[in-house]
């Protein structure tokens, strides 16, 4: 299965959540979408729940099956609370961090700066979206990508305080990974507990 490229607010209106940002038609029609979106009461059964929160993180954050369901085997097999070490895996991915220093609006767009050669790491340019940031590594914006328009207008008035795992340097329009975010620190409505017990039937 290819990458969805459909419309965004199609699928926040099936979650019934702003996954991909901001969404002023999701704002006005906040129920399921179709003919049949605003009579639909069908009760979800507690494979559906479940199903639907792993559908939920795997949009939210841009991946796809195969590549998700390796990363909750590498959760599985790492110390800790499984649920919680694959939202810091996401979190780590290089687009995500991209997304979350402000460099871009969206995680879409983000992708696209590291896949364009936009976006360096330690000084490096990475194209590889999934490249997993290290604590200590600085994520920046290449010195001849630094005047990109969608780059400048979204950093404009960024509040780069409400991460407390990463350091913004604007300066250097860089951003320093201090430590892996604890669950507490992590915006994302997902209840990774249900993609557990998913994947553990």
């Amino acid at each position: 299965m290819a990458r969805y490229t459909g419309p965004k607010t199609r699928i926040a209106r099936k979650f019934g959540e702003p996954i991909f940002g901001e969404d002023k038609v999701l704002a006005k029609k906040n129920y399921a979408p179709g003919q049949h979106g605003q009579n639909r009461r069908r009760k979800t059964s507690e494979y559906g729940t479940q199903l639907r929160e792993k559908q939920k993180a795997k949009y939210t954050y841009g991946v796809l099956e195969k590549y998700f369901r390796n990363l909750f085997d590498k959760a599985a097999r790492t110390k800790g609370i499984t649920g919680e070490v694959l939202l810091q895996l996401l979190e780590s991915r290089l687009d995500n961090v991209v997304y979350r220093l402000g460099i871009a609006p969206t995680r879409a767009a983000a992708r696209q700066l590291v896949l364009h050669r936009h976006i360096t790491v330690n000084g490096e340019v990475v194209n590889i979206a999934s490249y997993h940031v290290k604590p200590g590594d600085v994520v920046g914006v290449r010195e001849r990508s630094k005047s990109l328009e969608v780059i400048a207008d979204t950093l404009a008035g960024f509040n780069h305080s409400k991460y407390p795992w990463l350091e913004w340097d604007e300066s250097a329009k860089a951003g320093k990974l201090l430590h892996v975010p604890a669950r507490e620190d992590i915006p994302e409505n997902i209840k990774e507990q249900l993609i557990v017990e998913l994947y553990s039937k």
